[in-house]
Parts: C-alpha cells; structure tokens; sequence
C-alpha cells in the first residue's frame, strides 16, 4: 500500500540534520539539487495504493540506489554505510538521525526489479540534469569573469561525445569445468540429504580420489590422468543430477537448478552456450585484446561521455560487435541527454560502421 510522502520537514531541538551538517558538502549540495518529486510521481504508480503492507519511502530507495553507485559500493555495504553516515541519511530524506538500518539489502534488489530499465534511465536522466546544471553555471561565472557572452554558438568541444565499450565483470569466479562439477556433485548431495533421498551411490570414495589426481592438473606427467578423472566426474555429477530429477516430484523446487546442472554435464554443444557459472548462467567469455587480461567473464557494455567527462548514456549488450552498438546507444544518448551530438568518436573498434547524421573520428 502506497501514501505519498509529507513535504513538510518536522525540525528536531537537538538532532536535526539540516542544520547540523555543512551546507557545502556535495552530499547536502546535491540533495537539494535533485527533484525527488520527480521519482514519486513515476514510481507511485507501480505500487497498490489500497492493499498490503506500506513500502519503504520512494525517496529512500531511489537515494539509496545513488549512494551505491556514486560511492560504487554493493548493496549489503550502502545499507550498512547508512547508519554511520548523517549525509546519507540526509541525501534519503531523513529529517533526524537514526542508527537502525532503513531497509535489508534484498529490499534494493526488488525495488530494481520494480522500477525496471525504464526507471534506472530516469535516475540516470536526473543525474545528466543535475551535473549538466552545475556546468552551465560553472561556464557562466567563468564567462562572466572574462567578461565574455555565454549566448553565442556553441563550441565543436561542447557538441562532441565519445563512444567505447568495456565489459561488464560479473562476480563470478574463473570458472573452470572441475571447479563446476564439484559444485554440482556437492548441490545433488545437499538436495539429497534436505529430502531425505537415498541415492543409488553417493560415489563419496571415489570423489576423494578424483579431487587428488585432480591438483596435478599443471604436472605435464599427469596429463592423462587428470583428463580420466574429469570425464569420470562429469560422468558422477550427470548420474546424480537424473537421480535427483527421477526421484523429485516434477514440480519441485530444485528442478530448474538441476536442468541448469545438466546442460553444463550434457556441455554446449545441444544449445551453443557454454555455461561458465552456475548462478550467472548468462555470463559470457569476452575477449576484448587487453594484454594484462586476455578474457573477461560478464556482458558487454557502450558508455557515451561528454568532453567533460559525463556519462550521458550507459547501455548494456551481449557480445555484440562495437560497431552494431552506436545506433541503438545514440538512440538513448538521445532519449537522456536531450541535447545535439554533433560529432560522435570512436576508437578503431569501431571502424567500418556508419553512424546517421554522425561524424566520427
């Protein structure tokens, strides 16, 4: 169920945050440079307003989301950052100080999932206006200083944007195939035993021995050996998993996992992706020629920056060619930035596409 929140601030006698803190932190300077109206108009609407329990304040979460990214932090980190920090408290909205947490850190996971695409390029449209704001003020005092006109036309450095690609790293660790098959022979285990299902063989003995020949990976004389013993656990992990899934019930609760299991067993040739983590399936090997790390394990990302260094478009992507990229991360530079691009440079891995109505270096 969803109220909207009070304008009126209520000042607290010994605790109030507006006037305790310093006015020219960049914290409090951007609090109320921010429409935080603007956030409670287009996401009240995603909340029911006559059913359920109250959430937590739009603002609060919408504020919350920022702190993560500015100080590029996780989610379990801003939350506990929180109760320590009075500028956050009053970057969200608080008008007193508190030392309890505004919310569990899952709570950011679901308002993400709530706003959508949509209301992550709102934030970020927000953020375009308010640093957009703080430069034209900049490049007015500058010019009121050399006693120029700020109103003539605009410079070629003020119309150009630049465009580059970078990947994504998903928290995931090197994956390789006998590091996954353990994982999965232990999750079978754990199913098992939270069911109470009595496998044909648990393999326990043999697993054990497997693990040993396995650590000689490196040794050129053991190449053999290792080779065997990971095909006999992939071998293991493939007749656990059946086990398991003949066993279950065929709508429980394990069965998606279990099939995500065997199609790493069963390898990628029946879907053509190789799957390199068990809870990132989606994760792809990205190789983008940097000589201090040959792959990269995440998704591809187009950023756009200004001259002066802000991100007027950030957009996510498979592994597709740089190239295939610039249409559709123009198009949203478009959509957010609101003003011309003019001149629109690449770097070489762009080389050979056709940008419309763009020049590119």
């Amino acid at each position: 169920m969803y109220k909207p929140s009070s304008n009126s601030r209520q000042a607290s006698l010994f605790w109030d945050l507006e006037t305790m803190l310093d006015s020219k932190h960049p914290l409090f300077r951007l609090a109320n440079a921010v429409d935080w109206s603007l956030f409670e108009k287009s996401f009240a609407p995603l909340f029911c307003a006559d059913n359920g329990r109250p959430p937590k304040p739009i603002r609060l979460m919408t504020g919350l989301l920022m702190l993560k990214h500015l100080r590029n932090v996780s989610d379990e980190q801003v939350v506990a950052q929180f109760t320590e920090n009075a500028y956050y408290q009053y970057f969200c909205g608080l008008d007193a100080f508190s030392t309890s947490a505004p919310c569990a850190s899952s709570e950011l996971v679901h308002f993400r999932h709530r706003i959508g695409e949509e209301g992550v390029e709102l934030i970020l449209k927000e953020s375009i206006r308010v640093n957009l704001v703080i430069e034209d003020r900049k490049k007015e005092e500058d010019d009121r200083k050399n006693g120029k006109d700020g109103r003539g036309r605009k410079s070629d450095k003020e119309q150009t944007a630049f465009i580059d690609s970078t990947v994504q790293e998903k928290n995931v660790t090197f994956p390789t195939d006998s590091k996954l098959l353990n994982k999965i022979i232990d999750y079978c285990h754990k199913v098992a035993k939270a069911e109470v299902i009595k496998v044909r063989q648990s393999y326990a003995r043999e697993i054990k021995e497997l693990k040993l020949t396995q650590r000689f990976r490196g040794k050129s004389h053991s190449r053999k050996k290792v080779a065997k013993a990971d095909r006999r656990m992939r071998t293991i992990a493939g007749r656990l998993a059946r086990e398991l899934l003949r066993e279950l019930p065929s709508d429980n609760i394990y069965r998606e996992h279990l099939e995500l299991c065997l199609r790493f067993v069963n390898g990628e040739l029946l879907d053509g992706h190789k799957i390199y983590s068990l809870h990132e399936p989606d994760v792809l090997c990205i190789c983008k020629g940097k000589e201090h790390k040959k792959y990269e394990f995440g998704n591809k990302v187009s950023i756009i920056r200004l001259w002066n260094g802000i991100i007027i478009g950030a957009m996510s992507f498979r592994n597709e060619y740089d190239g295939h990229t610039i249409d559709r991360a123009k198009e949203q530079a478009r959509r957010l930035y609101g003003r011309t691009i003019r001149i629109l440079a690449g770097d070489r891995g762009y080389r050979g596409q056709k940008c419309r109505e763009t020049r590119r270096s």
